[in-house]
């Protein structure tokens, strides 16, 4: 696995709930290091018993972590080059949507060897879509789940999302866009800064 998704986690886990926490789920997880290094890769197998950790030691259900990541990678100031990446899709949160499905390469221009989910946008009629989760491993579709929800309040969207299972690493996300302008969205500025 990638070590940016392997960072993403120990970082949620800092921020969220401190390092005592994080060290924590390192011992339980058994892993001998207390780092994980973003521009390695790991051994597949290390991802699951590093989450498996984190949900006994905080006391969660994985897929509520997963969405808990999903939601700081866009709400965090630490994980602002993730929020950047995902505001170029658009300037609305329909835009947004629409640009889903060029997410993974818009991730490979940033980081050549990150290998995200196939991304499918289907619109079933206006203000309706499934999105459509097609992923090597488990667990890509309640980060997503959490990431859009965060992007909705990033645009200041009015939005409801529903996580449906699909099968062995593919998840279906219904969507159903009420307003796009419901709320005053976050400042973004594309040439950088504050956001």
């Amino acid at each position: 696995m990638h070590g940016l998704i392997n960072r993403a986690i120990q970082c949620f886990v800092a921020d969220t709930y401190g390092r005592d926490a994080w060290i924590a789920v390192t011992h339980r997880a058994d892993l001998g290091f207390s780092e994980f290094e973003a521009m390695m890769t790991y051994p597949e197998e290390l991802t699951p018993r590093v989450l498996d950790a984190a949900c006994r030691e905080l006391a969660k259900a994985r897929d509520e972590l997963l969405e808990d990541i999903g939601t700081y990678l866009v709400s965090h100031p630490q994980a602002e080059a993730v929020r950047r990446l995902l505001r170029f899709g658009g300037v609305t949160f329909l835009d947004f949507l629409h640009s889903l499905d060029d997410l993974p390469e818009r991730a490979r221009l940033a980081v050549s060897d990150l290998v995200l989910p196939a991304l499918d946008l289907v619109e079933h009629r206006p203000g309706h879509y499934t999105l459509h989760v097609h992923a090597q491993q488990e667990g890509f579709g309640p980060v997503l789940l959490g990431v859009l929800r965060a992007m909705a309040d990033d645009y200041g969207a009015l939005v409801f999302t529903e996580l449906r299972p699909a099968g062995p690493g593919r998840d279906a996300i219904e969507i159903t866009l009420y307003a796009t302008a419901y709320a005053e969205g976050r400042r973004f500025e594309l040439g950088g800064g504050a956001g």
